[in-house]
């Protein structure tokens, strides 16, 4: 491997008269060339001997294909989505939305790549059905989004279709997987700049500029904002105890002895620590929730406990509570190992909340599609709903949060 691209210098050397967008994005890439087939692994994409094979229109294609990967975050978020999904993760699904993304865009921005190319089109036509291959796909399709639909609703004829065009893996997971990605913003301020210089040129990929759904997400993640919320729940507030005198009391009683005074009217002092972050988790197993969205709120589950160290209650209900359990360590070994077996039927969080706020937890959270009747009771306890959609109308009470992904 040499410490710069050989194979694309030319490539590169073309971008900026053949599309300035793409070769402002390729400066923030870094171009190697490799052994094996041309990929992406994290900022830098790596030319195999295939690339230099190809004709210098297909290898501007190629490379701008590539570098968007890099732009897009797809290494970062793919890697993000295999923590959150552990062994359902399925990676040659979520690669062939991926191509599917920025083919689409290469296409509509009059590149050219090598044939046949996976396209969004028509893979959204081979899996999802022609409705969800409009017009403005690119601009209505993000990357984990049409990764799960094609996970759902048509993995097979996905994988079909990717083989009829000849499509390889071309990407890896990149980074710890958390979900937090420090440079997207940075990427989100090159794409945005990148696109208006295109735009300006009238040519390449800014012809596209505001059409182009999937851009990387600045945006907090949630289990951060989680473990946010536990920290203000949990705050070590003091609390009074007749059992100990405050300091100041003492000082004053030895003073008031001393100086043959009358005794200060005693003062009760303050208790700290002993608390354990304890939170009361919901687990909706409705029939209105997908088994791989319970799969997903199960990994969630699993990222609770695991990243914020707290004493973990298991309450899955439907119209009623069917398990209640506290989760140890040892049930995160790869998630959450068994999901609760009772499926089906309406959604009511009336008796989840009541026996959820009986374990006077620091917060309870309830994973769920919000699709259900709250009761009467409000609880003593914040609650946060996650979702993996906002809802039309917000829930009574509580914060609601959007699963990221």
């Amino acid at each position: 491997m040499q410490g710069h691209s050989s194979r694309a210098r030319r490539a590169l050397a073309h971008l900026p008269d053949a599309d300035p967008a793409l070769a402002a994005l390729a400066l923030w890439c870094t171009h190697r060339d490799g052994d094996g087939p041309t990929c992406t692994r994290g900022d830098t994409v790596l030319y195999g001997p295939d690339f230099a094979a190809l004709s210098l229109p297909e290898q501007v294609g190629l490379a701008g294909h590539h570098v968007l990967h890099v732009a897009l975050r797809h290494g970062r978020r793919m890697g993000a989505m295999a923590a959150r999904q552990g062994d359902a993760f399925t990676p040659d699904i979520y690669n062939i939305a991926a191509d599917a993304l920025v083919n689409e865009a290469l296409l509509q921005a009059g590149h050219a790549l090598p044939r046949p190319a996976l396209r969004l089109t028509d893979l959204l036509r081979a899996t999802l059905g022609p409705q969800a291959a409009g017009p403005d796909a690119l601009a209505a399709w993000e990357l984990d989004r049409l990764y799960l639909a094609l996970l759902r609703d048509g993995a097979a004829a996905a994988r079909a279709h990717a083989d009829a065009q000849g499509t390889a893996r071309d990407l890896s997971p990149d980074g710890t997987g958390d979900a937090m990605d420090s440079g997207a913003p940075d990427w989100q301020g090159r794409l945005a700049q990148a696109l208006a210089a295109g735009r300006a040129a009238g040519r390449g990929l800014g012809l596209l500029a505001g059409r182009i759904g999937d851009a990387p997400a600045a945006r907090t993640p949630w289990e951060r904002l989680l473990r946010g919320l536990l920290a203000r729940a949990l705050t070590d507030t003091p609390r009074r105890s007749h059992a100990r005198p405050a300091r100041r009391w003492l000082a004053m009683d030895a003073h008031a002895h001393s100086a043959g005074g009358p005794a200060p009217v005693f003062e009760p002092g303050a208790l700290r620590g002993g608390l354990r972050a304890r939170i009361a988790v919901g687990l909706d197993t409705s029939g209105s929730i997908p088994d791989d969205v319970l799969a997903r709120f199960g990994a969630e589950l699993a990222g609770i406990a695991g990243r914020t160290g707290a004493e973990t209650h298991l309450l899955a209900f439907d119209e009623t509570v069917h398990l209640q359990r506290c989760l140890g360590p040892g049930d995160w070994s790869g998630g959450l190992p068994r999901l609760p077996a009772r499926r089906g039927g309406g959604t009511a969080f009336g008796e989840m909340l009541a026996q959820a706020d009986r374990l006077s937890p620091a917060l309870i959270v309830v994973l769920t599609d919000l699709d259900g009747g709250f009761g009467a009771l409000r609880p003593a306890a914040p609650v946060l709903w996650a979702v993996t959609a906002l809802p039309a109308a917000p829930p009574p009470f509580g914060r609601v949060l959007e699963l990221a992904g």
